[in-house]
């Protein structure tokens, strides 16, 4: 590149950490390596110092140690997410047919597909987050642009060993005590989850069952003091339920079964 680091480096800094930039230094680094001319270095700047999340500004976030694209306005992925990932790395073997709902930029299913080959598609409302999913799964898996199940091939149904479904369960009332990164910069439908947070998780899991195989599983995250109302959602939907915690990553998830000689109607 055309810049000289050892000259740049204390002025970004400084100018990074004015702005509140925790990690200046490291973010300094990160938006030096990405800009190719000093015109491109001031712009992403520019874009930082005004509040835009550093992943939007460099276009790529880090999940589980991929580079996954991620578009202006588009759901940054969370580290906390790689927990859920985990639970279901520990249910995937090749050929699994999994399904990514409300898949955002794609990273859950990127990150899977990565480790073992699956049949995956994935599925999101957000056009933006369509078009960053379909460049990060591409070669891997089918991107279904629409409303949870709408847009998933019939053929899918009765047969999804894996649904991911990564559904918003911020409450509506909550969007404003959100960091601006969040609420000021990525799309709200990837965040609103209603009047309790639970809308869209009571929407999933009212359908998960036609589309689970026989001992299929529904994942999502959740927060801690939303836990038991979720898990009496989805075995309200005929599924068995239990509850994987870790304090590291601060995250909560439920992992939903379709008890494999239920019958359903």
């Amino acid at each position: 590149m055309s810049l000289v680091p050892h000259l740049v480096v204390p002025h970004l800094v400084t100018t990074l950490r004015a702005a509140g930039c925790v990690f200046a230094e490291d973010e300094a680094d990160l938006i030096l390596a990405a800009a190719t001319t000093s015109a491109e270095l001031a712009e992403l700047v520019e874009r930082r110092v005004a509040g835009q999340p550093l992943e939007h500004v460099l276009g790529w976030a880090e999940f589980c140690g991929l580079r996954i694209a991620v578009d202006p306005g588009v759901f940054v992925p969370r580290r906390r997410t790689e927990f859920l990932l985990a639970q279901a790395g520990a249910l995937t073997v090749p050929g699994t047919v999994v399904v990514d709902l409300c898949c955002g930029s794609g990273a859950l299913g990127a990150a899977l597909a990565a480790g073992v080959e699956v049949e995956l598609h994935a599925a999101d409302i957000d056009p933006a987050a369509v078009a960053c999913a379909r460049r990060n799964l591409a070669g891997r898996g089918a991107v279904h642009a629409g409303d949870l199940f709408d847009p998933l091939p019939d053929a899918l149904r009765g047969r999804v060993a894996l649904l991911l479904a990564n559904v918003p369960y911020v409450p509506t009332a909550s969007i404003a005590l959100l960091p601006a990164e969040a609420r000021v910069h990525e799309a709200r439908v990837a965040l609103d989850g209603g009047p309790d947070g639970l809308e869209v998780l009571r929407r999933v899991a009212g359908e998960a069952p036609h589309w689970l195989a026989p001992g299929g599983h529904l994942l999502f995250e959740t927060s801690e003091r939303q836990v038991a109302s979720a898990v009496r959602i989805v075995t309200g939907a005929g599924l068995t339920a239990r509850i994987a915690e870790d304090e590291d990553f601060e995250a909560t998830v439920v992992i939903a079964t379709r008890n494999p000689h239920a019958v359903i109607r």
